[in-house]
């Protein structure tokens, strides 16, 4: 139970802290003063490094279901851990997008526009306007670089000890790619908490953010395991 309560408390403080930073403090909110897409990128990379570094000896913070099935995949864990992880996942992103919710819903002029509370997606009115060609291309390349990086530095080529830092300024730099196309996912618990109380759009293109992430992480597991985690 303690690494699912990890994991919990890991994704909750994920989305609770990226999302967070994008609808509180992001470019949309807070006009030329707002922290724009290298503060939301950075907001999300080191709350993984954060988390790394407090669950990692717990539960190995995978906290994203993608990364779960790329382990799962890898042969690094077994399938019943992998279900309880995904399952606490959920919860604690729903619950991290539940306390945003309350936050950001006591500011005077608060309206719950379309694709609100940082939720994921594509498409006319959505940053700009891609389409869902691109936005599942980028969503399953940038899971692939994201898990293969996972694998690598937590294996016994990689620096254990740095292997947090290297993992959170990954999803930093794809941050910085991705946020104009789909708002960058990479993570279906991530996409999964904002959509259900945005509703809407953002609960329509929700397939994309499950079927894309899962396909990279898959992929980047089968290279991992058959083409570097051999002799």
């Amino acid at each position: 139970m303690k690494k699912y309560i990890a994991e919990l408390i890991g994704t909750f403080s994920l989305v609770l802290f990226g999302c967070g930073a994008a609808v509180i403090s992001g470019m949309s909110q807070t006009g030329p003063n707002g922290i724009g897409i290298l503060g939301i990128a950075v907001a999300f990379g080191f709350a993984v490094v954060a988390m790394a570094y407090a669950i990692g000896g717990i539960s190995g913070c995978h906290i994203n279901p993608a990364v779960t099935i790329g382990v799962l995949m890898a042969g690094k864990m077994p399938a019943k851990d992998a279900i309880g992880y995904i399952i606490a996942q959920f919860i604690g992103a729903i619950l991290g997008t539940f306390i945003l919710y309350l936050i950001i819903s006591a500011k005077p002029d608060f309206q719950l526009k379309e694709w609100g509370l940082g939720a994921n997606g594509w498409g006319e009115g959505y940053l700009g306007g891609y389409t869902v060609v691109s936005s599942f291309i980028i969503e399953s390349v940038m899971t692939f670089l994201f898990i293969f990086v996972i694998l690598a530095t937590t294996s016994k080529y990689g620096n254990g000890a740095m292997a947090g830092l290297a993992i959170g300024v990954t999803l930093m730099l794809i941050h910085l790619v991705a946020i104009p196309v789909t708002g960058t996912s990479v993570n279906p618990a991530r996409s999964l908490g904002p959509a259900l109380f945005a509703g809407g759009k953002a609960l329509s293109q929700l397939w994309l953010f499950f079927v894309a992430p899962i396909l990279g992480a898959i992929l980047a597991a089968l290279v991992w395991r058959f083409g570097f985690d051999k002799e």
